[in-house]
This record gives C-alpha cells, structure tokens and sequence, in this order.
C-alpha cells in the first residue's frame, strides 16, 4: 500500500480519509480498505437515505484518488422483515407482514420478481447516475446461502455473553422520534422524511432477540409453513445445533441449526457481526443510531466483546430536508427519492450538495424555486474555480462533486442559468424551434446553435417547470392585448412604454433588454444610465415592471423580464404593449 500522504485540504472527507488510511495500517495492513454502507428496501430509498451512500461513497473515493486500494461494500438489508403495508397499497398485503422483503410480491404494477427489488432497482439506477462505485451484497442471499453459518453458530454459543452486553442497555432510553406538533413548522414532505428518519432503516428498529424460559437467543428463524418471523425459539443445543421454534401460525419444529437458512441474526447482532465478519473500517449512521441502547452503540461493545473485533469509524450523519416538494410527484405516502431530485437537477449538483456540507450538518434540497438560487451558486462556484479564487473546501467540494477517481461525470457544454432556461420552457411549454430561438438569441454574438448544447440542464429545468410548479402559477402569455388597461393608462405610463419599444431592436439580447428595462424609470427620472438606484427609483422600476407582467401575462410577477421578453419575441411584445 502506498505510503500514507497527510491532505492539505480542508474539507471533511479529506480529514475522515487521513484518519481511515491511518486506522486501515493499524488494522489490517496490505488489505483493501473498507467502507460501508447499508440501505433496507422496504419502501421508497429517500434523499435522506442517501447520505448513508453518499458519505462513505466519498471517503472511499478520496482514499482510491490517493493510490490506496479500497472498496465500497453496499449492504442491501432485503432480508429484513416486511413491517407495514405502507399507504396507497392493498391493504391485503397485510398478509405478508413478517415475511422477508424478498419473499413479498412487489406493489401492484410493478414488473420487478419481488417488493425488495421494486425499491432498490431505482435507487441502483440513480447511484449509476451519480458515479457511485460500489460492491453490492444481497442480505438474502448471504443467509439463505449460509455465508454467515459459522458466525450464526457462534453467536448461539456466545448468547449468555450476548445477552449481558445487551442487558446493559436495555434500560436506556430509545431514541424519540419527532414530536407530532413539529409538524405544524414543516411542510407535509419534510414531516414525512423527519418520521422517516427517526424509524431508520427497517432494521434498526428490530428488537435484540427473544427471552423465554428457555433463555435468549439472538437467532430469528423464519416460519416454514407461513414464512414469517412470528417465531420463538424455545430450545437449543450447542452440542447438536439442534432449534426447536414455534410460531404465531401454530406450526412448531425442530431444525439443524448447522444446516438450517432460513432465518436471521437479531440486528443489534447481525450489524456487528458483519463488521467483524467485513472488516469494515469505515460506515457512518443516522441519528436514529446514535443515542445510548442504539444498535451502533451497543454493537460496538458486542462487535469488540464477543465476534473479536472493532468497531467502524462512524461519524453521525444528520437530517436531509426537501424544500417544496411538489403533491403531483412524490410518492403516496413517501418522500422524495434520488431519482426525484435527479429528474431536475444534474448529478454533479446533487453531489456537491452532499460533498460541501459535514455529514453532522443537517441541509436541504430544494424542489421548489430555490432550485434556481442554488444553481446560481453552483454556477457562481464555476467561475471562481476557473479564475483561481474559490477556497480550498469549496474547490475539494467541487472536484468531488463532477468527476470521482474513475470518471468525470457528463456535464453541460453551455451551462445557462437555470433559471433562464426555466423561464424559457415555461413560457415555450418546451417547444423545441421556439426554445432555440430563444436561446439563440440570448446572446447573439456567441449564439447557441443546438439544443443539446444546453442539455441536459435544458432537461432538467423543464422537468422541473413541468412536474414542480403548480399549473396556476406557469406563465400564459397574452394571446391579444389588454385594451381596457392601456386605454386606462396615464401619461407617464404611456411614455415609458414607448421609451422600452423605441429601443427595443437595438437592445435585443439578455444583456441588453436587462440594461433596457432598468434605464427607462431612470431617463424618466431625468438620471444617467449608471445612476446609483435610490428608494423612489427602485419604486419607479418596480411599478413599471408590475405594468409590463400585467400587460404581457395578466398578473404582477412572472419570469424574469427580459428572458419574458425574448422569448415572447419582439412583434408580439409590440403588439401588446400596444404598439
């Protein structure tokens, strides 16, 4: 492995990379480096799941950036119990409740063998997207193929120890989830990813293992007849590997526990298990995993005490908040997933977002129109990195966030601002031949000359306009004047009306119609081009720009103006404003 270089960088991965490489040599030396992450598809995989991913993902991509060997191992937890038939769903599917994700049938309409499939497959599809580099490992697949036969056998052996470790903590207090009267301060999507986060994953919620006369037991057989975990053993013998269980349907029998695979260790034994079982060196969790009596706390003793090994840097990683989601697009009863947020965003902002922000640092991500002021940033960042003046954090931030050590992610060639190329589709309700005109025009001496020279932001930005904002509040442009209105307007309206289509040819360009708009109230005012905006000015230009939107689309705001202007086109602008 190669000798271990201290970063001068400031960001956070760079330090969490410094001090995995250093335990990694401490560990196991000349061993690939290991980081993981775990996600259960028991529903829809949300934003806020997705810095479970993104996390480790990153790390991992630092220390493979620095020569060192490494993998990122994904643990799909679909061997986890079905715990509720969510909203929108049959409520016949009530009937699976207990039975292993893998085994349930996906949600009606769904093309995928099973539910635990359905969830994952978009969630695979968008970390593709994303440039995320992983290992995936079926938790069906390692039990029901007897990976995990040794470790199961010696969890049983070593139940007495189990138990005592776990017993320490069975007093402490549970993690609460969010109080119900925070609702009233979230909006209905953020209240539903804050529940959700406080559950975590379908895992983490698990119980430690069943007690009953004949002792605990820290293995969760799945019923043969019913295949659900309704199950309580209620004997074991280490000599013969002889279970003896019964379950909540009536069945009851004896298997070999040395041959049996069809059941599970308990989670606060099963994730430490596969941290020695792993070697895992680094995996970051929620918050829901932190407080004492949780199972990344109490793991961390069974994981050192009992399987002989040692527990993952784990830094906590706080809350992911949706700004805006729309009714119309998120998932009934769910919140927004990678795939949402990536139907409107370009990858590399989705990455930044998760880059420059500690994983201890809650943020948000924004579905409505702070989209666009966001984007502003990311585009602002841009420029600072191609004039050398960005910091160094800002700079590490923005190389994570467009290209990881294997590739640089799709970028596009003629970046507009988002919030342009939003007014633009709103307005051409994404006709192709209006919206080039449009953008070709915005800068006529350097004009766009193909569509896909703006894509895929052009993409994104119509999805958003489409899937994002309300019909009532898209903008419909006039299809004949206002006669009533313009018959009604007074002399200094007239006037800056005939001021703005006097010029209107020589000024046509964003640039341009910006400098156009904003001089009129001041030729008016009697003040130079450059003049500096005083109070009475400002409301000089405010009131002329409320004019303009009632005249062109029937209401007091709108898109940004000159981008309404070009892309109504200069005839019709005329026409009504009464020309």
């Amino acid at each position: 492995m190669p000798i271990v270089a201290q970063s001068t960088e400031t960001d956070w991965v760079s330090r969490f990379a410094d001090e995995v490489i250093a335990e990694a040599e401490r560990r196991a030396p000349g061993k690939p480096i290991v980081c993981a992450s775990g996600l259960s598809p028991s529903g829809p995989i949300h934003l806020g799941n997705l810095r479970e991913v993104m996390t480790p993902h990153l790390v991992a991509d630092e220390i493979r950036r620095r020569g060192h060997e490494v993998v990122h191992i994904l643990s799909w937890d679909d061997y986890d119990r079905f715990r509720k038939v969510p909203a929108g769903i049959d409520a016949s599917w009530s009937e699976h409740i207990g039975k292993p994700l893998t085994t349930v049938p996906a949600p009606p309409g769904s093309s995928h063998p099973n539910w635990a499939e359905h969830f994952k497959a978009p969630m695979v599809e968008a970390l593709a997207d994303l440039g995320i580099e992983y290992h995936p490992i079926s938790q069906t697949e390692q039990y029901t193929s007897g990976a995990y036969r040794e470790q199961i056998l010696f969890a049983m052996r070593e139940r007495s120890r189990i138990d005592a470790v776990l017993d320490r903590y069975r007093t402490k207090d549970k993690p609460a989830a969010p109080k119900k009267q925070q609702k009233g301060k979230l909006d209905e999507a953020e209240a539903a990813a804050a529940e959700a986060a406080a559950e975590g994953s379908g895992a983490a919620s698990e119980d430690d293992g069943s007690s009953s006369s004949a002792g605990y037991f820290p293995y969760k057989p799945y019923c043969s007849a019913c295949d659900r975990d309704l199950t309580t053993v209620t004997a074991y013998d280490d000599r013969t590997t002889e279970l003896s269980y019964t379950c909540g349907c009536g069945h009851a029998e004896t298997v070999l526990l040395s041959e049996h695979n069809r059941g599970k260790l308990v989670w606060k034994v099963d994730w430490p298990m596969r941290w020695a079982y792993e070697g895992v060196i680094f995996e970051p969790s929620g918050v829901d995993h932190s407080s004492p009596g949780s199972s990344y706390v109490v793991g961390g003793q069974i994981v050192k005490e009992v399987f002989g090994g040692e527990q993952p840097i784990g830094p906590m990683y706080a809350f992911v908040g949706i700004s805006g989601m729309a009714k119309m697009s998120s998932s009934k009863g769910g919140v927004p997933t990678p795939a949402d947020a990536l139907r409107i965003m370009e990858a590399p902002l989705l990455r930044w977002l998760y880059a420059r922000r500690r994983p201890n640092q809650s943020f948000k991500i924004a579905f409505d129109q702070e989209i666009q002021r966001l984007y502003d940033e990311w585009d602002a960042l841009g420029r600072k990195i191609a004039d050398g003046t960005a910091l160094p954090a800002d700079q590490a931030a923005h190389s994570r966030a467009v290209r990881t050590a294997a590739v640089e992610l799709p970028r596009t060639p003629r970046p507009l601002p988002y919030r342009t190329l939003a007014s633009v589709v709103d307005i051409t309700t994404g006709h192709d031949e209006q919206t080039l005109r449009i953008l070709r025009d915005l800068d006529p001496s350097d004009p766009i000359r193909s569509l896909d020279e703006a894509r895929p932001r052009l993409d994104r930005a119509e999805n958003w306009i489409t899937t994002q904002v309300p019909a009532d509040q898209r903008t419909q442009v006039r299809d004949e004047p206002d006669t009533g209105l313009l018959d009604s307007l007074g002399h200094t309206e007239k006037e800056s009306l005939r001021m703005l289509l006097e010029c209107l040819d020589d000024h046509w360009s964003l640039d341009g119609l910006t400098t156009l708009l904003y001089g009129v109230p001041k030729r008016q005012a009697g003040l130079s081009a450059d003049a500096k905006p005083t109070p009475e000015l400002k409301v000089a230009q405010r009131s002329f720009f409320a004019l303009l939107y009632r005249l062109l689309v029937g209401r007091d705001t709108g898109p940004r103006l000159p981008t309404l202007l070009l892309a109504v086109g200069a005839d019709r602008v005329r026409k009504l404003l009464g020309a």
